[in-house]
């Protein structure tokens, strides 16, 4: 019988997981609350909710950290439940228990299973009461090299933060304070523990489900083993590659795991499992994961109106789960530069469209036109594909963002295509590793065609000239053999004499200059490039015929950036000039900041005067959930510093300068504090 029935739902979470809870209360009639910072007042979150909750302030920390402000926005909104969504405090038990202290439903697990699971050290002891398989612990004052190598892990929290390779004793002291350090500053503990690295691990988990009728489904697996930094970017269910024997033994390893802690709801239990085929727990995930869409797929159930019925008291449909039918694949899409570090990107998101079919979905918490800030993790938006088959999936998957229109910043989106069509993929040979060995494969330059779309981005630039006097409506699409289109203004037809125009690809940086010509047909058309005719040219379209195959190119305008849309890659170019203006140049050895973020630390004794080494980290910014060093470009003298520890700085702003030169006594590798 059901005990609490839901009308309004607050969800104390932002973005994409807000927007797809958001989704199932819509189905289900319940009204939605959202909270909101400062940073988010326009949010797609705020916008698609039926009530909006001000929470002042702009970082986690002074808004979607503070239960104390959700508990009251969701007594001001008159909510009867809350959502914690994924990420901030949606496993901080103290949250959970003030939201019932209030008299408000929790859609989430019971406090005591949080409690229980938060700490990843005690979870391992309560598994192991429980006969889950385990890593043995290393203790790290006594490791010795035939522990190595070792992996140190926050004992709360997860997303990576915390985490350190060890792979030579010497490093361990040091890679113990930094991962302390960092374990205090994301998660306000700064526990460590230390436990073997498995080489060619793969991430695999279990999702569970839930009631209080005694009810645990173990609904398949899932393989996350494409990572950065520890953190995931394809996932997908079922696990390939799994025998049945091991697929069991990971389920009943699951349940056995939710049982221990008398759980309820939606939850996740993460395995690593080794190349030989033998599972180790790693952690149990007390809510909803991000990549939950894919288990949604293959077994044909909402987890997040599961979620809310076990909430209201309700029994799972049936004591075992649905049969699983195909294969799904999440890619996450980031606005971040792979090839340059991950860094994460920011700005306006001036556009955001995925191809719609049978077999895709689009999670997101952004539209075209939203902007995308330094104070919350990068991701834009995951696309799903499922179908019959793995094969079948991840071809869907890889052409629909192919096909995907996202400009704005940079984003993995060419990453994510080529590592759905990498071989090592396709073959299902996974591991945790795959990044570190195919990262400069699949940054380097790709096989397209930037130099033809840029001549298109040209051309359509060529057609484009009388809009800003006429308005859009009066540019006429341009056909060879036809009428030229109007020209006002001090533009002049000059055919004898070719024009020339220069872009930079963007985010390499390789510049092309186009030459193109505009005859009495009216039509322009390129100077000097063989095998290319030109077909139709609007300012926002252009077909070209190259070397006897028809292209197809979207073009987009946004200021002095150009994207060119074709129908097997993208491309972004920013405009030149035709000549460099002296002022844009900035001192050799200058240390730009290359994103908005806050300096967190400076290398120890690092100040104006001392010399440095190349490559040594100088100064650590912290931006988008993620710590970012600045290092040093060549061995020298530092002879200025302008970052301090608190300082928030944009994008390009000079941090210091090294003046190139021998260096004596290098600034020492710094210690951070457990304040940092």
């Amino acid at each position: 019988m059901r005990s609490d029935v839901i009308h309004t739902l607050l969800v104390a979470n932002r973005g994409e997981i807000a927007c797809r809870i958001f989704r199932t209360c819509r189905d289900l009639g319940i009204t939605t609350v959202a909270v909101y910072s400062d940073a988010d007042a326009d949010a797609l979150h705020v916008r698609e909710a039926d009530l909006a909750v001000r929470l002042p302030g702009a970082a986690p920390a002074d808004t979607y950290l503070r239960g104390d402000l959700v508990v009251a926005a969701a007594r001001a909104a008159g909510a009867d439940a809350v959502h914690p969504g994924y990420g901030f405090l949606s496993e901080n038990a103290a949250f959970a228990a003030a939201v019932q202290d209030a008299g408000l439903v929790w859609v989430g697990p019971p406090v005591k299973a949080i409690e229980l699971m938060a700490s990843k050290t005690r979870a391992k002891e309560l598994m192991a009461g429980a006969g889950v398989p385990l890593l043995a612990p290393v203790d790290p004052a006594t490791a010795g090299p035939d522990d190595l190598p070792l992996l140190l892990k926050a004992a709360a929290g997860g997303g990576g933060r915390g985490m350190r390779i060890v792979r030579e004793l010497g490093a361990l002291p040091g890679e113990l304070l930094a991962a302390a350090a960092e374990a205090a500053s994301a998660f306000g503990d700064g526990e460590v523990f230390a436990e073997p690295y498995v080489e060619r691990g793969r991430h695999v988990e279990v999702q569970v489900m839930a009631d209080a009728h005694d009810t645990v489904w173990a609904l398949g697996t899932r393989d996350c083993s494409l990572q950065r930094r520890h953190q995931k970017v394809i996932e997908e269910a079922p696990a390939p590659g799994l025998d049945e024997a091991l697929r069991t033994r990971l389920h009943e390893a699951a349940v056995a795991a939710a049982r221990a802690v008398g759980y309820r709801g939606a939850g996740t239990v993460e395995f690593l499992v080794s190349a030989e085929g033998r599972p180790y727990f790693l952690e149990m995930n007390t809510r909803l994961q991000v990549e939950h869409p894919v288990t949604e797929a293959v077994f044909g159930l909402d987890l997040v109106t599961l979620q809310l019925r076990v909430a209201e008291g309700e029994p799972l449909p049936s004591p075992e789960p649905p049969q699983p039918s195909g294969h799904a694949v999440e890619a996450r899409l980031y606005a971040e530069d792979p090839a340059r570090d991950w860094q994460p990107q920011t700005g306006a998101l001036l556009t955001l469209e995925v191809p719609e079919g049978p077999g895709l979905r689009l999670d997101t918490g952004y539209t075209g036109g939203d902007t995308i800030g330094v104070h919350y993790d990068p991701m834009i938006a995951k696309v799903i594909a499922h179908a019959p088959t793995r094969t079948e999936t991840v071809r869907l998957l890889a052409r629909a963002l192919e096909r995907a229109r996202v400009h704005g910043p940079v984003t993995n989106r060419d990453l994510l295509v080529r590592s759905l069509r990498h071989p090592d993929f396709a073959a299902a040979r996974l591991d945790t590793g795959f990044y570190d060995r195919h990262l400069a494969d699949l940054t380097a330059p790709g096989a397209g065609d930037p130099a033809t779309a840029a001549l298109a981005a040209t051309l359509a630039e060529a057609v484009r000239g009388p809009e800003a006097v006429r308005g859009p409506e009066a540019v006429r699409p341009t056909r060879p053999g036809g009428p030229a289109p109007a020209r006002f203004g001090a533009w002049r037809n000059v055919p004898s004499q070719p024009q020339r125009k220069r872009y930079r690809s963007e985010p390499d940086g390789t510049e092309h200059e186009v030459a193109y010509r505009t005859p009495r047909t009216g039509t322009p058309e390129p100077y000097e490039t063989t095998g290319t005719r030109v077909l139709t040219v609007t300012p926002d379209r252009v077909t070209l015929e190259v070397d006897g195959v028809t292209r197809h190119f979207a073009i987009t305008a946004h200021a002095d950036r150009v994207h060119v849309d074709a129908a097997d890659a993208s491309y972004t170019f920013t405009a030149l000039p035709r000549f460099t203006d002296p002022a844009t140049h900035t001192a050799p050895g200058s240390l730009l900041a290359p994103m908005p973020g806050t300096v967190v630390r400076l290398a120890e004794g690092l100040a104006a005067g001392v010399t440095v080494e190349a490559g040594q980290p100088l100064i650590w910014l912290e931006a988008m959930k993620m710590e970012h060093r600045i290092l040093a470009p060549a061995s020298g003298t530092l002879t200025a510093l302008h970052a301090a520890p608190g300082h928030q700085v944009e994008v390009g702003a000079l941090l210091a300068v090294v003046q190139e030169g021998p260096a004596a006594t290098p600034v020492p590798v710094p210690v951070p504090e457990e304040t940092a």
